[in-house]
């Protein structure tokens, strides 16, 4: 039975409908509000191969619904994904309206935002344009200081969540691609620096240790980030069976667009396929909210985690510490993370300066993954200022406790 207030409702609705102009007279949609899979400037054009990486595709200017007055642009851009193919890639550049009244030129952070998600409709450049940005008091921070933030849409065409060279190979050209747009007044001359946390850490700890053989022409000031996951075998098995496993079925997802020849695929049991359909188009809080307390066990036919299991050999792929950084790193991490287990945090610093990188850490004794993500912000971006301001060289140091030694 249709109830009185739906009949009402659906009344006002269709009143409504007949009094609006016709679909001819309607104004066209403001520039970065119909979702990313319906938007034309997502499109790849058919010759994206002969495009350079980072080669500028096209641009066009956008609303930014921030706290700060700036100017917003989305720029469209060749990349490569986890194989080498060539894939468009999007990013979207934010300048404060203020003029730049520091030193030197205007410093730029790319952030990468921890989108967790299946589809493109949570992509950073959408929730920007359309203000639903599910994280942005660390971008406000960085404008507010002045510094330019450009925010690249990191998971790509595919949403390839948690896909390191796939993250780190947009990271990197969407900042070739600001260079070449001038209207952003990003030049030669602008210093350079990576952000991330959880999920970004992880783009933007590939985009570091990808840059010397990927871009090497490129040059940062350094990168900080927090509640890195390094291993992620170690973190798919932590948060297996408990709050946080939805991110297991974020990865289950993006893992078999993204690696199709993984056979990840074939690993799945009925339920397990039904989930994966399930969960193709979903933003990180559907994903937790979803997929709670579920043990992966439960969505396949084989023990996950086994040495051989195609899972297992996905994750090693995708996990960090294989080459170190040539750019200064601030690394900071809770030791009571509850989603990202510190200890595999350390291991990539030891790793990281046993091939040379230069890596300051912070590890506080209390916080959960959350609580780090919001007490680390304000010295990471000190970090990154000390390192704009042209400061001392950077050292090898542990702020709270010996780490990687």
């Amino acid at each position: 039975m249709i109830s009185r207030i739906a009949l009402t409702a659906l009344s006002v609705a269709l009143t409504a409908a007949a009094a609006a102009p016709a679909l001819a007279d309607e104004a066209p949609p403001v520039a970065g509000t119909v979702v990313p899979e319906r938007d034309t400037f997502y499109s790849a054009p058919a010759d994206l191969g002969s495009y350079r990486n980072g080669q500028l595709v096209s641009s066009r200017e956008v609303g930014a619904r921030l706290a700060v007055a700036v100017r917003a642009w989305q720029l469209a851009f060749r990349t490569n994904d986890s194989h080498g193919n060539p894939v468009l890639g999007v990013t979207t550049v934010l300048v404060p309206v203020a003029p730049w009244t520091g030193p030197g030129a205007r410093p730029a952070v790319s952030e990468q935002i921890a989108e967790d998600s299946t589809g493109t409709r949570c992509a950073p450049s959408y929730g920007i344009a359309t203000g639903n940005l599910q994280s942005g008091d660390q971008i406000t921070a960085m404008l507010q200081k002045g510094w330019a933030v450009v925010v690249p849409d990191f998971e790509g065409p595919n949403s390839a969540f948690l896909a390191g060279p796939q993250a780190g190979h947009a990271v990197l050209d969407s900042v070739r691609a600001v260079g070449q747009f001038d209207a952003a007044g990003l030049g030669p001359e602008t210093p350079w620096g990576l952000d991330g946390f959880s999920g970004g850490a992880a783009a933007s700890a590939w985009a570091a240790e990808l840059q010397p053989s990927y871009a090497p022409e490129l040059v940062f000031v350094g990168a900080a980030v927090g509640g890195v996951p390094a291993n992620l075998p170690v973190v798919m098995r932590n948060v297996d069976g408990g709050m946080y496993s939805g991110f297991l079925m974020g990865v289950t997802v993006s893992y078999q667009r993204e690696f199709p020849e993984s056979g990840i695929g074939d690993m799945l049991n009925e339920r397990g396929r039904a989930d994966t359909v399930a969960a193709a188009d979903l933003c990180v809080v559907d994903l937790l909210i979803r997929y709670p307390f579920r043990r992966l066990s439960e969505s396949t036919a084989i023990d996950p985690y086994r040495a051989d299991s195609p899972l297992m050999a996905a994750l090693q792929r995708n996990s960090l510490g294989a080459t170190a950084p040539r750019m200064p790193i601030y690394d900071y991490h809770s030791d009571a993370d509850d989603v990202v287990p510190v200890g595999q945090a350390d291991d990539l610093v030891s790793a990281w300066r046993r091939g040379g990188a230069t890596v300051v850490t912070s590890r506080v004794p209390t916080g959960s993954h959350v609580q780090e993500a919001g007490r680390g912000q304000a010295p990471a971006q000190q970090f990154l200022a000390e390192r704009f301001a042209g400061g001392d060289p950077v050292a090898d140091a542990d702020l709270d406790r010996p780490v990687g030694r």
